[in-house]
Order: C-alpha cells, then sequence, then structure tokens
C-alpha cells in the first residue's frame, strides 16, 4: 500500500512536524500543512518566521506584576502611569489580555492567573497565580476587581472560587455580564459584545 508515513518524511521535517502539531488548535495533519506552506516560501515565511521566533525567545519576557507577555519587566500596561490602577481585570491567559486591549475600551489593570480551575486536568488553585493576585489587592490601592473569565464551566468555576477568597478583602467584585454566550472564550468574542459583558457587569 503507497502513501506517506513517518518513515517515509525525514528526521528534520518530522521534527518540525511533531512540534508544531503540539501548538493548541494544530494536530498533526495541520502541523503538516503548515510545515508544507512554509517550506515551499522559505523566503517570505520561513526565513522571517526562524528571525521572528529567535528574537521572541531572547527578548520576550513575563511581567513580574501582572503576568503578561512583553520585552519589558514591568510590562508596557503595568507602568502605564495614564491606566486606572484602581480597577483590576482578572483573566485567565495573556490572549485575554489581548481582546481587551484590542477593544481599547477598558484601561484599568490585568492579572493573568495563567489558566482555569480543572480538576479533570488537575489544575488546582496552587497551579494559578492566586497568591499573586492576594498581594496586590493587599497592598495596593485597588477598589474594584473585575473577574473576567470565559463562560465556561471550568471559568464559573474558577469565578466563583475567587470570588469567595476575595469576599473579606475590602475590595469590590465584579464579573462580566451573562451576555457572553454560553461556553465562550474570551479571545473568541468579538470586540462589541466583550465591551457590552464589561459594561454591564455586576457584583458576585
Amino acid at each position: 500500500m503507497f502513501g506517506t508515513s513517518r518513515n517515509n518524511i525525514s528526521p528534520q521535517l518530522q521534527k518540525l512536524i511533531d512540534i508544531l502539531s503540539k501548538v493548541q488548535g494544530l494536530g498533526p495533519k495541520s502541523a503538516r500543512r503548515a510545515v508544507l506552506q512554509l517550506l515551499k516560501k522559505r523566503d517570505v515565511l520561513l526565513a522571517p518566521l526562524i528571525d521572528a521566533m529567535q528574537a521572541a525567545h531572547d527578548e520576550v519576557c513575563t511581567c513580574g506584576i501582572c503576568g503578561n507577555l512583553d520585552t519589558s519587566d514591568p510590562c508596557a500596561v503595568c507602568s502605564n502611569e495614564t491606566r486606572d490602577h484602581n480597577v483590576l481585570c482578572v483573566i485567565a491567559d495573556v490572549a485575554d489580555l489581548w481582546a481587551f486591549e484590542r477593544s481599547g475600551g477598558f484601561r484599568g489593570q490585568y492579572h493573568v492567573l495563567g489558566g482555569l480551575l480543572n480538576a479533570l486536568d488537575g489544575i488546582s488553585p496552587s497551579d494559578l497565580r492566586i497568591p499573586q493576585l492576594i498581594e496586590r489587592i493587599e497592598n495596593g490601592k485597588i477598589n474594584e476587581v473585575i473577574l473576567a473569565l470565559s463562560a465556561t464551566i471550568d471559568g464559573q468555576s474558577t469565578t466563583h472560587y475567587l470570588a469567595e477568597v476575595l469576599e473579606n478583602k475590602g475590595v469590590k467584585v465584579t464579573r462580566l455580564s451573562h451576555g457572553l454566550p454560553i461556553g465562550g472564550e474570551l479571545d473568541h468574542i468579538d470586540d462589541g459584545t466583550l465591551m457590552a459583558a464589561l459594561k454591564a457587569r455586576r457584583e458576585v
């Protein structure tokens, strides 16, 4: 039987496919297509990609305050004095931060948890940046914490957990409006819907 198998692909190409297939949302088939496309357009795609990835590896770091990714620590958001340092938006991942920034409607600070609670995957409170969140609230001038987590089961579970943890911290705790579609991921929601959910937030 004829066909392409792992044994017909050079080790160099297979290694590249294996690495790309680990990227969320790709998988082996998509990774193979991406590799072929990159190799067909080496000068305009592959070479610039190599340079960009090397630069990201060397220069991008995690902000020690909020958990954002940037080329400086603190990041551009945390070091911006024109933003409202009294309002803290708690999000799961950096992709959610980017979603809010694309919309241009939020001018407060962020706190990236680094994920959501998930018992099946073994993600517990100790795996998230919750202690850092509590420290920021206790040591800062924050008067409102917005729990801007996705309308998924894991997102809702994390929201309820954080609401209990922050109950006696002396801050107003709000959550996004339920106008968000059930099961929706924040970075997949259009800017208008996201901002409407933010403006219509309510206390937990």
